[in-house]
């Protein structure tokens, strides 16, 4: 039995692939770059006795998620553990905002993560116990001034995740939606962020501790998982404001990233 590793090349991805290699779980790993993913499976194979399979492939367009599923079933391999972590955000106003790469996020941090997640559904049910994580974000919980897009598609990952860990718990398989706050991945590159010296001050947590607990929390079959003690207690002082009041902080910090 395999776990399919989506976004495997880097940042929490990368991490994530370590941790499951690290417990034994052989690996199907697919990202754009066929180097960078050849590379981790050398990696991994020097340190770990697990059997690792590559696919390149662009989940941003259309169909790739069936293409993806076709390939894997070609290869004659059966999961039992699925990872949704790929991925990726765009800091600007909406109005200014590039409509093709707004959809493409949209497709591959929503549409991409639901068609793997029931293609794969009825497999996962079979060869249960199975763990499926999907990396949502802290920006599931709140409005995303100059990220609108992004924060709306991880709004979905959280709400579609705890519904289906609902929907499947007496099939013995859970969902984990992962919430991580920023983090030190390359994330904030793709994403413009372009006050790197206020990234810079701030101490992120690394891409490796995010992992370890996203893996520690998708074993335990949690259904929501949020990383860092300081984001719970942001998540839990924003329910007590209004709304319009926690969209005017979040849009005041994202400016600060913005210059």
């Amino acid at each position: 039995m395999f776990t399919l590793i989506t976004g495997a090349s880097s940042g929490i991805g990368y991490e994530l692939a370590y941790q499951y290699a690290k417990n034994g779980h052989d690996l199907i790993l697919t990202a754009r770059s066929t180097d960078k993913l050849v590379y981790l499976k050398s990696e991994l194979q020097k340190l770990y006795k697990v059997q690792i399979e590559v696919f390149t492939c662009d989940l941003s367009l259309k169909n790739s998620a069936h293409q993806l599923y076709s390939e894997i079933k070609q290869r004659g391999l059966n999961i039992n553990g699925l990872v949704n972590n790929a991925g990726f955000g765009d800091l600007v106003e909406f109005e200014k905002s590039d409509l093709n790469k707004a959809l493409d996020m949209i497709q591959l941090n929503i549409t991409t993560l639901t068609e793997l997640t029931h293609l794969f559904m009825k497999e996962l049910i079979h060869h249960a116990p199975s763990k499926i994580l999907n990396v949502a974000s802290v920006a599931s919980f709140l409005p995303g001034p100059l990220m609108a897009v992004y924060y709306a598609t991880k709004a979905y990952v959280l709400s579609f995740s705890d519904a289906i860990h609902t929907e499947l718990k007496n099939k013995n398989v859970s969902v984990t939606a992962l919430c991580p706050g920023p983090t030190i991945s390359g994330f904030q590159e793709k994403a413009n962020y372009s006050n790197s010296s206020l990234i810079e001050k701030i101490k992120f947590p690394t891409s490796k501790k995010v992992a370890e607990y996203g893996y520690k929390k998708t074993m335990q079959g949690e259904s929501i998982a949020i990383y860092g003690v300081s984001n719970k207690i942001m998540i839990f002082m924003t329910r007590l404001l209004p709304r319009s009041i926690v969209s005017k902080i979040v849009h005041a910090l994202q400016k600060k990233r913005q210059t």
